[in-house]
């Protein structure tokens, strides 16, 4: 379901692009025109740019990354966003915190539903995801890779909590952080809450 989703995302995007003037909306909608993992990608080109792993980019950086990512963007729009998150005109900015606002907004029933599935795949209940957590939740003996020899079970986890975890960081453990940024963008697809809590619960079994 999540490739349809993606395709909806992405038109529904494009179109609302046309109707919006909010230069953080409007980057929003092109980082979702590119499907749920496009705040992500955003976010592992500015980890890129981030030389000094500062965590913060300043503005030439800042505009240097939006072009690296051929986001559509004159230059007083980038100000106007650059200054929107340079909230103690430092000349800064932090990026971990400019992908959360730039993460769709959710309700509050779509935020739990995501977290009683999180909770589910945590099993040991430390607030982070383990190839050891997924063992007894996730069987990786369906997978079409495990069951032609490609990969062994712990491949399987691995590519499993890949799709979840931070792009630019990639350590087989997915936070809680990591786990709503990637169903923000799945969620932003999905008109109804009822409608994204029928899949969640259909997903993970809940």
């Amino acid at each position: 379901g999540t490739a349809r989703h993606d395709r909806e995302m992405a038109i529904q995007a494009k179109r609302n692009l046309s109707k919006t003037t909010d230069p953080v909306e409007r980057l929003r909608l092109q980082c979702l025109a590119r499907g749920s993992a496009g705040i992500k990608g955003l976010g592992r080109v500015f980890r890129i740019m981030d030389d000094d792993n500062s965590r913060t980019l300043d503005f030439k950086e800042f505009v240097k990354g939006l072009n690296d990512y051929a986001m559509m963007i004159d230059k007083e729009e980038a100000q106007e966003i650059f200054r929107i998150f340079d909230k103690d005109g430092s000349g800064t900015i932090d990026f971990d915190e400019f992908l959360v606002t730039l993460r769709p907004p959710m309700s509050k029933a779509r935020k739990e539903i995501i977290m009683q599935a999180f909770r589910k795949l945590d099993k040991t209940g430390d607030g982070v995801i383990t190839i050891e957590d997924l063992k007894g939740v996730y069987n990786a003996k369906h997978h079409p890779k495990y069951q032609n020899g490609d990969w062994t079970e712990d491949q399987v986890f691995r590519a499993f909590l890949d799709n979840f975890d931070s792009p630019y960081d990639k350590d087989g453990k997915v936070t809680t952080e990591e786990f709503m940024n990637y169903y923000a963008g799945v969620s932003a697809s999905i008109d109804t809450d009822v409608y994204f809590i029928i899949m969640m619960k259909n997903a993970w079994k809940l």
